[in-house]
C-alpha cells in the first residue's frame, strides 16, 4: 500500500513566537496599521492508494500417503527456496470401510502437520465406496450407489466426521468422490448418477450435522468427457462448497489449448463454477500422456495464477512430478522457477517515487502608500499576515 504523504507547515521556533506578540501588542497600540492577508495555503491532497496486489494461490503437492508424505513438506519447500507449501493433500485408503471412517493413528500425522500454522489447509480425498479400486462391474456399483443413496453407509461418514473434529482439522477440505465421470473408481456416477447424487447428498448432510465441523465439500471430475458428462452428476449448490478439476496432460497429443477448450474442459469448468458461485480447485494436475511436456507446465501455472483457484496440489510422481521424478528435466526447471520462493502472501507494492514538497516561500504584501514599514523578519510577519506599518501623518492628524 502506498504510504499517505500531506504537506504539513514547519514549525515555529520560540524567538519567532516572542516577535509576533511583541508585534501584536504594537499593532494594538498603533492608531492606523495596514496589513494585508495573504490567501491560505490549499490543503496538499492525499496521495491515492494502491490497491493491495492479490494473494498468490495456495498451493503444495500430492508427496505420500502418511507420515513420509508429511515429512517430504518440507524437503519440497526447501527444494524451491522456501516456498510456503501452505496445502497438504492425502487420500484415505478405499479398500474396507474401517479405513474410510478414519482409522486410527492414518489422519494424526496430517492433523498435526495442519494445526501447527493457522494458514494451513488440509485436502483430504475421501472415498464413496469400499473396494473402490477392484473394478466392480457396472451392475454392482449401480446396487451399492442405491444403498448408499438409502443411507446404508451414513454411519461410516459420520464417524469419519467426528474423527476429524476429535483430531482438531474441522476446516478439512473434503474431495468426496473425485473422478466420478470416469470409469476408475467403484464410486463412480456413470451406473446410476441419480443415486449418485443423492447418495453424495446424503453423505454431505450427515457429516455436517456432527457439532464443531466446518468442513468444505470439493465436487471435483476428471477434465474432459469421459465416461460421462461431470455436469450430469453435480449433485445441486447446497452441498457443493468447491468445484475442481483433476486435470493431467492427457491424451496423447492434445495441446493445451485444446485442453482449454474441449467440452468439460478447462473453461467449461471455470465457466460452470462462475455460473454456480463457487470457486474452483485442482486437486490433482500433472504430466502424463505427453511425457515432459514444459509447454502444458508452463501454461497450467499460468492458468492457475490467472483463475485462482481456492488452492491447487501437483501430483508429485512419476510420470506426473517434478521433484520425485527424474523423467521431466525441462517441466521440472520451468516448475522450480515460477514458485521458487513464493508465500501466498501479497507482493509488497513499491511506492512510486515522490518529489519531495518543499513549502512555498511566503508573499508578504506590499504596505499602503504614506506608510512607514517596521522590519519584523519574514517569519513574523508570516504568521501576522504582513507587514505592520504606521502612517507617516499619524501625529499630524491627532495634534
Amino acid at each position: 500500500m502506498a504510504v499517505r504523504r500531506t504537506r504539513t507547515r514547519p514549525g515555529r521556533p520560540a524567538y519567532a513566537v516572542a516577535a509576533a506578540l511583541a508585534a501584536a501588542a504594537l499593532l494594538a497600540a498603533s492608531p492606523q496599521v495596514a496589513a494585508g492577508e495573504p490567501p491560505p495555503p490549499a490543503p496538499a491532497p492525499p496521495a491515492a492508494q494502491a490497491p493491495a496486489a492479490a494473494a498468490a494461490p495456495a498451493f503444495g503437492a500430492y508427496l505420500d500417503y502418511g507420515p513420509r508424505g508429511v515429512a517430504r513438506m518440507a524437503e519440497l519447500s526447501h527444494w524451491l527456496g522456501g516456498a510456503e507449501l501452505s496445502v497438504g493433500h492425502t487420500y484415505l485408503p478405499g479398500d474396507r470401510w474401517s479405513n474410510i471412517a478414519g482409522a486410527p493413528g492414518f489422519l494424526d500425522v496430517w492433523a498435526d502437520w495442519r494445526t501447527r500454522e493457522a494458514d494451513r489447509m488440509l485436502v483430504l480425498n475421501v472415498p464413496m465406496m469400499e473396494r473402490n479400486e477392484e473394478g466392480l462391474d457396472d451392475d454392482e456399483v449401480r446396487a451399492l450407489l442405491r444403498q448408499g443413496a438409502a443411507g446404508r453407509f451414513d454411519h461410516h461418514y459420520r464417524a469419519l466426521a467426528e474423527r476429524l473434529v476429535e483430531l482438531g482439522v474441522p476446516d478439512t477440505v473434503l474431495v468426496l468422490g473425485w473422478e466420478m465421470n470416469g470409469t476408475t473408481y467403484s464410486h463412480r456416477c456413470g451406473p446410476d448418477p441419480e443415486a449418485w447424487k443423492t447418495y453424495w447428498n446424503r453423505i454431505v448432510t450427515t457429516m455436517r450435522a456432527v457439532p464443531g465441523q466446518k468442513f468444505r465439500f470439493d465436487f471435483t471430475p476428471s477434465r474432459g468427457r469421459d465416461a460421462i458428462p461431470w455436469t450430469e452428476c453435480y449433485p445441486g449448490d447446497a452441498t457443493v462448497d468447491i468445484i475442481g478439476m483433476d486435470s493431467y496432460d492427457q491424451p496423447r497429443g492434445m495441446p493445451f489449448d485444446e485442453q482449454v477448450t474441449e467440452p468439460y474442459g478447462l473453461q467449461a469448468h471455470v465457466d460452470f463454477a462462475k455460473a454456480h458461485g463457487k470457486p474452483i480447485s485442482y486437486p490433482e494436475w500433472g504430466l502424463f500422456r505427453n511425457g515432459d511436456n514444459a509447454e502444458y507446465m508452463r501454461r497450467m501455472l499460468a492458468w492457475m495464477d490467472e483463475h485462482k483457484p481456492v488452492y491447487n496440489t501437483l501430483t508429485d510422481y512419476c510420470p506426473h512430478g517434478v521433484w520425485q521424478c527424474d523423467d521431466n528435466p525441462r517441466s521440472t526447471a520451468v516448475y522450480r522457477s515460477v514458485l521458487f520462493g513464493r508465500t501466498d502472501e501479497p507482493a509488497p507494492e513499491v511506492p512510486e517515487p515522490t518529489t519531495p514538497t518543499v513549502p512555498p516561500v511566503p508573499t508578504v504584501p506590499e504596505p499602503a502608500a504614506g506608510c512607514s514599514p517596521l522590519n519584523l523578519g519574514d517569519w513574523v510577519e508570516y504568521w501576522l499576515g504582513g507587514k505592520l506599518c504606521v502612517r507617516l501623518d499619524w501625529y499630524s492628524r491627532h495634534k
